[in-house]
């Protein structure tokens, strides 16, 4: 298997430096061999605790690619929606007082899966009340404003509720592999940062404020995560066995720049480094979590770690280190 030392090298000279309290890095290949490193602290404060392969750990935006982005590639193969039609086929109450007007109504499901539209990044929609339901009613009758086509949480939040709408469930009702799941996870968690609305550090509840507020499992985040359980979904993807032809398809052709349905592509300067294959997909969380899948060496990893403990706002270098370990990562896939 895959070289501890040198794979992981980036990630315990992260850990080491202080940049990130602990890190987990999982390796899986197409024919099943699965390797995990561990390093650091699961939590600093308010005691320090060691970090282990059984923490769970909050996905954020990798939520999008394992729940969503899966579920309504499953839809549509189930003939339940059509990507290049209006989210309004599941949403028809979508912008429900300008019916004529309104652009948020002519959006696709495709369009939101490549963030191909206007909406914003991010709105701090948590600030508008506590009521999971109003606070849906918000996002579909708001009149977003326009900007140029950016990575947009908006765009998954009505994903979500589009989901929610056509199997009249909760996206936690969804099956999913063992060691992912909606909060509180079932086992021992990654502590993330000391949320100053909710007035404590966040253990085993989503970091994300939006998420938090919208019930714990919208579209855009709310996920949990060992590594094992990333592993699990991505030995899915490299074998074909947890996705079908299409949604393979879907997930691997660019749609707008370098954005498939719900991943990124690689292309120079991303966040998987310059030594993976032209086709590797990935996605990174907020949290500091991130995904890779080589499909052309057959080989996917995860990163995970808790950056933001005790506080987002200090310099964890995570770009960097995503982009060192994916490289080292590979290097010693390579030498093999």
């Amino acid at each position: 298997m895959i070289s501890a030392e040198s794979a992981f090298a980036p990630a315990a000279a992260a850990v080491a430096r202080g940049d990130v309290p602990g890190a987990t890095l999982g390796i899986v290949t197409a024919e099943g061999e699965r390797a995990v490193f561990v390093a650091g602290h699961a939590a600093l404060e308010p005691a320090p605790e060691p970090l282990t392969r059984a923490h769970w750990f909050d996905l954020a935006s990798v939520s999008k690619l394992i729940a969503t982005t899966r579920m309504v590639l499953t839809l549509a193969e189930r003939g339940l929606l059509d990507l290049d039609r209006p989210l309004t086929d599941a949403i028809p109450d979508l912008r429900q007082y300008d019916v004529a007007g309104a652009p948020e109504r002519q959006l696709t499901f495709r369009d939101c899966l490549a963030h191909r539209t206007f909406l914003p990044a991010v709105e701090p929609i948590y600030t508008y009340g506590d009521d999971p339901a109003r606070l849906r009613a918000f996002v579909l009758q708001r009149a977003w404003h326009h900007g140029p086509p950016v990575y947009s949480d908006i765009n998954f939040i009505l994903l979500g509720i589009a989901v929610e709408r056509l199997t009249r469930a909760p996206l936690s009702d969804w099956p999913l592999e063992e060691g992912l799941g909606y909060g509180p996870p079932p086992g021992p968690a990654v502590a993330t940062e000391f949320c100053h609305w909710r007035g404590r550090m966040l253990r085993g509840e989503v970091h994300d404020e939006n998420a938090f507020a919208l019930g714990g499992a919208p579209g855009h985040a709310g996920l949990f995560g060992t590594a094992d359980g990333v592993l699990g979904f991505a030995h899915g993807l490299l074998t074909g066995e947890g996705a079908s032809p299409a949604m393979l398809a879907a997930i691997r052709t660019p749609v707008h720049a370098h954005r498939t349905c719900g991943w990124e592509i690689a292309h120079p300067g991303w966040h998987g480094g310059e030594a993976c294959s032209p086709g590797t997909i990935g996605h990174t969380g907020f949290t500091g979590t991130g995904l890779w899948v080589d499909f052309e060496r057959g080989l996917a990893w995860t990163l995970l770690t808790n950056r933001v403990h005790p506080t987002r706002h200090r310099e964890s270098h995570i770009m960097a280190l995503r982009a060192a370990t994916s490289e080292a990562v590979i290097a010693a896939a390579d030498a093999r």
